[in-house]
């Protein structure tokens, strides 16, 4: 399939695509003529990066992840990242669900209440800051 055609079906803009290739995420056959031909599985993985990008992960973080789906995937070292990966998603998600019950906190409280000065705000200026450190 052409670019336009993986573009719609993945839901990312060609030059995004584009992108993709030239940092080495994509590496699509090419046609007789020199144009780009998708395969379905270029279509994944194309999903797969806008997950990823979506959730935050770096072009490096992508890169490695999906090297896990590679052919030599299956060794310890790759179990290994694939362990520290799923901990350090486990623990951002915990961030998230702190900051998340500190927000539904302030925002229950009624309007004409003064905003506290508690150590519920410092916690989720601490999570906030955590998120934002690079794993």
């Amino acid at each position: 399939m052409n670019i336009g055609e993986a573009a719609r079906r993945s839901g990312l803009p060609p030059k995004t695509i584009r992108y993709y290739e030239e940092v080495g995420l994509l590496a699509p056959a090419r046609a007789a003529n020199g144009y780009r031909d998708y395969a379905e599985r270029d279509v994944h993985i194309l999903r797969f990066l806008q997950r990823l990008r979506s959730l935050g992960f770096t072009t490096d973080e992508a890169r490695r992840l999906l090297a896990l789906y590679g052919p030599s995937s299956c060794n310890v070292e790759t179990t290994r990242h694939v362990h520290r990966r799923l901990a350090e998603i486990d623990g951002k998600i915990e961030q998230l669900l702190s900051l998340k019950r500190a927000l539904a906190a302030l925002a229950s409280r009624k309007a004409d209440e003064p905003a506290p000065d508690c150590p519920m705000l410092e916690d989720a200026s601490d999570v906030t800051i955590r998120m934002a450190r690079p794993a």
